[in-house]
């Protein structure tokens, strides 16, 4: 039987590291949004986890380019070659994010554009691996939906699956797991659309 679209998302990662690379392109939108992310890390030299991490570029070599140690995490070992090759003096981990291996914590967490790909049932435990990673005082962005369900878009021909909860169910997951909501912004017109949150440990 093939796989659903929930099933085969690392899969089409894997085969079309190249075509993913020429679509994602290297145009940093999220400067913005990644500034704040910075302004909120606690402490010089912060370590940060992208989850999610693809290349690395834009947004962890950004984040390198202003003094963070990364730690990136993705499921598609072509694309973490890349990451490897381009930013040797960091750390690149073939992982699912909802299978984590031991990382300890991290003063900054992110998952742009990574998250939602994962099913509503997948993504509630994961605010506790949140709190789990988190160093006190930590920051915290990730992009959503805005309410409960799924979509379905096209890569490479093929379904793409994107999950959501609904934006109340974000904010109390959040607070359970001790963080506050910095800045929500739904449907950002310079992000091409995306929901956005930022947070950081209480």
């Amino acid at each position: 039987m093939p796989a659903s679209p929930a099933d085969n998302v690392i899969s089409l990662y894997r085969e079309h590291a190249d075509a993913f690379v020429r679509l994602r392109g290297a145009r940093l939108v999220e400067r913005g949004w990644l500034e704040d992310f910075l302004a909120l890390l606690p402490g010089p030299d912060p370590a940060v986890l992208d989850l999610g991490c693809g290349t690395g570029v834009p947004i962890a070599r950004h984040l390198i380019e202003r003094g963070c140690r990364v730690t990136g995490v993705d499921a598609s070992d072509a694309l973490l070659a890349r990451a490897r090759t381009a930013f040797p003096g960091h750390c690149w981990i073939e992982a699912d994010m909802r299978n984590l291996p031991p990382l300890g914590r991290f003063q900054g967490l992110i998952a742009w554009h990574s998250f939602f790909h994962l099913k509503p049932e997948d993504q509630r435990p994961m605010f506790q691996v949140f709190e789990r990673l988190a160093a006190p005082g930590a920051a915290l962005m990730f992009t959503s939906g805005t309410h409960l369900g799924e979509a379905i878009g096209q890569f490479e021909g093929q379904p793409l699956y994107h999950g959501s909860l609904d934006s109340a169910e974000y904010r109390e997951l959040l607070r359970t797991a001790g963080f506050e909501v910095v800045r929500h912004v739904e449907g950002d017109p310079v992000c091409g659309g995306a929901n956005i949150w930022l947070a950081r440990q209480a």
